[in-house]
Order: structure tokens, then C-alpha cells, then sequence
């Protein structure tokens, strides 16, 4: 299309595409797929949801050129979130109750997302945080992956009195990774690394017969929030401390990543055939909400730079709308109408339909709870019937029966209302920040929301295999890395050339 095409032209153009391609048409079409997920980056940081000084100009593109779902609800913390995408079911269904203490390990019973695009010739990598267990039967590449490139535990360095950690002394600069189960020494920062690895595998297969699946699954902008010089300083400057300006940082660089992807994907001719799917994991990060009000910082101009979290009430580990609510832009260059939000509540037990979808693939029996998502990618406006979405934080003590905290730290979602715990109601439409209780106006919503929970938990109590399991002596990425190095070394990770 010529550069001067008006936009009103090639807009209608890209929807008189997309109406001779419903999404009857895009299920089965077998589209490359790339899901990129950031770690306690939240809805909010990001420029088109109204930040007021972050600088995402790569993802503002994304947004601008995507269908964006603006109710896409996951969970509260990271592993039961990547759990729900891998098999397309609640995460306590999945045995994961916790993020780490043997509780972080997901079901071996489980079909996977990869397992499932397999069967239907689709090659398949990870390149970043898996976070669903380390014990070798639990790893990406024995769930599915033909590729891996992964740190271990729930982030770089991590360690803790279970099986949960990552190799020994790992920071965030110049890490230890785990490449197809042997460990490479690399040199340069985490997200960098993660892409560059990601682009590299992608360029390899960009000629092949076999679409691919790309799961870029930064671990930034989690704790420590440690960023590139480069990317910290500009909010040191402006009086941020190290720890906001790390988290903020952390979130530009990921930003330039994603501009360095979209040009690639376009350089190579990948575009017309590629879906990408940019999501958050959880909440935005708490530790760097601000504290009573204080500013962050000053602008250049004097003002005042406080947090923003897109009028939410609830950050990360909240059953509240703030801990849960994510982006998430679905972009397929020309056959997928930009610029169109949804506002029907998703959740992450979607994600698995809705990429099967894409790649005809069909779904395990009686695993998935979720809906392909492709008629509201088509059509916004399409008929869809309201539904009930569960939460629950989970992360009581270990040894502890999860009966007893049933009722505790929990919510329920559908359209229209929102119930957290037992005795508050929220309109989210009229109400979207949680500012008025309206349990006492609709007791009936209220008792129609606690009696489908009740009997979803009835129905999930039994799936939730790790409740006694027994911490591991062992760490096995470190038991793995101390071999290997004994007996081969730990050998420099080379880059691929882009």
C-alpha cells in the first residue's frame, strides 16, 4: 500500500479484509505465534492506558495497531498465571496454590499449550521465566518445548528452602542460563538476552515449513528491580530512588526489545503471517506504588511524578481489580482490524483456547476451562455470554487444609460486577475503582456469586495435588549447574547474529 494511502482508505481496506475473513477463517489458518508476557509489569505502565510519564512508545504502537482486550483479568501472582496459559484451566486446578514450597509445580497431568500446537506441526520455544517447577520431569522441555532458554525458580538468583531455585549467584547482568538443559554463561542484561535468544531461534525457523510459537516471558520488571544504566538513569535524574527507578526502567527496556522485534518481524517478512500477543503477568508491583502520597520524583518542569496505577483499586497479591487486570493486545498485521478495544471480561484461561484456535489444533478432553477469544478479536460487538471468573490468592502455610481458606482472600468476576470476599459488592461499570460496597442494594448478586464459587471450589479442591508435598532436599538447578561444571564447564553462550 502506498505511503500516502490515506489512513481513512487503508483502515477500510484492512476491515474489508478482515470481513471476508471471519473468525471462522482465522481458526485453523496456522499462524506463527508470539506470547509475550512481562513479570509485575501490571496494566498501568504503559502510555496508552494513560500513564503520565512513562515513555512506551513501541508498546503505544502495539496498542495502536492491536485489538485490545481492556478486561483481561489473570491472577494474582506469576506462576499460577503462566499456568493458566500453558493449559488453559484455572491454576489451582493445576495444583498451583503458591509460587514457590513444591506448591509452584504444575500437574504432570496436564496438556500442555505446546504439547497441543505440536500435533499440529508447530515448533515451539521459551525464552526467559517458566516458574511451573525445576525438577527435571517439570522442565519446558520435557512439557512441550523444543526450545528453552530459561533461568530457573520464579526469578534471577532465587533461592529458597524447597526446589525453587535458580542456578547459584545469578544477577541479572551477565547470567547463567539453562539452553536445552545445559547451562551457558551469557553476557549482557536478562530482557536483552531473552529477545536477542528469542530473535535469534525465530530467524532459524522464519524459512521452514512449520509455523512456530514463540513464549518470550520476560523476568522484568520483578524484584530486584535492577535496569540498564542506561534505562535507570533517566529517572534517578528525576529524583526516583534506585528501586522505582530499576522498576521503570526495566519496563523502557523491555519497550525497545518489543520495538526491535516488530522491526524484525517486518524485516523479515514475517509480519503478514505472525500473531503477537503482548500480556502482564499479574498486577503491577507494589514495592514501587509510592508510600503516602510522596512523589516519585520531579519533571523537568517541576511536577510532581506520582505512581499510576489507571484508577485500580489492588496491586500485585490483591484479589481486587488492580491485582488482577493486564494488557493485553492481539496484533496479526492485516487480518486483524487495529485500533478496537473489547470490553468483555478474558482471563488467562483463554489464552490456550484462543491460540488452538488459531492453529486448528484440537483441545485435550476435559482440561480447558476457558474460550477461544477469536470472535471477539473479530468482532468486538459479537454475542457472548457473561460468565463467572475466580480468583484466589492462595499462599496459606504449607501443611495447612486449603477448606479453611476457602472463603478468605478470594473474588468473583462477571461482567458487570465484581465480589471480593463475602461481605463487598462492586459495580465495576459504574464503579470501576471500588469505591462503593453495593452488597446491601443486590444480596441476590451476591448469593449468585458465592454459590457458583462454592461449587467451583468443591469441584478444584480435589486438583490441588502439591498440598502435601514434602519440601525437596535438593535444588536440582544447582545440583545440574555443580555437575556440569565439574565435569564440562559452564561454556560462553554466542549469540546469534541478527
Amino acid at each position: 500500500m502506498p505511503k500516502s494511502f490515506p489512513l481513512s482508505l487503508a483502515l477500510l481496506a484492512v476491515a474489508l479484509i478482515s470481513a471476508a475473513c471471519p473468525a471462522a477463517e482465522l481458526a485453523g489458518s496456522k499462524p506463527n505465534v508470539i506470547l509475550i508476557m512481562t513479570d509485575d509489569q501490571g496494566y498501568a505502565p504503559v502510555g496508552r492506558h494513560g500513564h503520565p510519564w512513562i515513555q512506551t512508545p513501541n508498546m503505544d504502537q502495539l496498542y495502536d495497531d492491536s485489538v485490545r482486550f481492556t478486561r483481561m483479568l489473570v491472577a494474582p501472582t506469576c506462576s499460577p498465571t503462566r499456568s493458566a496459559l500453558m493449559t488453559g484451566r484455572h491454576p489451582m486446578r493445576n495444583g498451583i496454590t503458591h509460587t514457590i514450597l513444591e506448591r509452584e509445580r504444575m500437574t504432570l497431568d496436564a496438556v500442555t499449550l505446546p504439547q497441543t500446537l505440536k500435533k499440529v506441526g508447530y515448533t515451539t520455544g521459551i525464552f526467559g521465566k517458566w516458574h511451573l517447577g525445576d525438577e527435571d520431569e517439570y522442565q519446558p522441555n520435557h512439557r512441550g518445548f523444543d526450545e528453552a532458554f530459561i533461568h530457573g525458580a520464579g526469578g534471577i538468583g532465587q533461592a529458597y528452602a524447597c526446589s525453587c531455585a535458580d542456578a547459584p549467584g545469578n544477577k541479572y547482568f551477565n547470567p547463567v542460563i539453562r539452553h536445552n538443559g545445559k547451562f551457558v554463561k551469557t553476557d549482557g542484561y536478562c530482557t536483552d538476552l531473552f529477545f536477542t535468544a528469542a530473535l535469534g531461534w525465530i530467524k532459524e525457523k522464519k524459512d521452514e515449513d512449520a509455523p512456530f510459537f514463540a513464549y518470550i516471558v520476560t523476568n522484568a520488571p520483578h524484584s530486584p528491580f535492577v535496569a540498564p544504566k542506561e534505562n535507570a538513569e533517566r529517572f534517578k535524574q528525576l529524583g526516583f530512588d534506585d528501586s522505582a527507578a530499576g522498576f521503570y526502567g526495566m519496563i523502557e527496556n523491555i519497550d525497545e526489545n518489543l520495538g526491535v522485534l516488530m522491526q524484525k518481524l517486518d524485516d523479515w517478512k514475517l509480519a503478514d503471517n505472525t500473531v503477537v500477543i503482548f500480556m502482564s503477568d499479574n498486577g503491577m508491583s507494589g514495592g514501587v506504588s509510592g508510600k503516602k502520597g510522596k512523589p516519585l520524583g520531579t519533571s523537568a518542569d517541576g511536577k510532581e511524578m506520582h505512581a499510576y496505577n489507571a484508577g485500580m483499586k489492588g496491586l500485585k497479591g490483591s484479589s481486587d481489580e488492580g491485582g488482577v487486570r493486564v494488557p493485553f493486545f492481539v496484533h496479526w498485521k492485516g487480518k486483524i482490524v487495529p485500533g478496537r478495544d473489547v470490553d468483555r471480561i478474558a482471563g488467562h484461561i483463554d489464552v490456550y483456547p484462543t491460540i488452538a484456535a488459531l492453529a486448528g489444533a484440537p483441545l485435550p478432553e476435559g482440561q480447558v476451562g476457558g474460550r477461544s477469544l477469536l470472535p471477539l478479536v473479530e468482532n468486538e460487538q459479537a454475542d457472548w455470554k457473561d460468565r463467572y471468573l475466580f480468583t484466589h490468592q492462595g499462599r496459606w502455610p504449607t501443611g495447612a487444609e486449603p477448606n479453611d481458606y476457602q472463603w478468605k482472600n478470594f473474588a468473583v468476576r462477571n461482567q458487570k460486577y465484581r465480589l471480593v470476599g463475602e461481605e463487598a459488592l462492586f459495580d465495576m461499570e459504574a464503579d470501576p475503582g471500588q469505591t462503593t460496597n453495593v452488597i446491601d442494594q443486590h444480596p441476590d448478586v451476591a448469593a449468585a456469586m458465592k454459590s457458583a464459587y462454592d461449587a467451583w471450589w468443591k469441584g478444584t479442591r480435589p486438583m490441588m495435588v502439591n498440598e502435601t508435598a514434602k519440601m525437596s532436599p535438593t535444588k536440582p538447578f544447582w545440583e545440574a549447574y555443580y555437575a556440569q561444571e565439574k565435569e564440562a564447564g559452564i561454556p560462553a553462550w554466542i549469540p546469534p547474529q541478527l
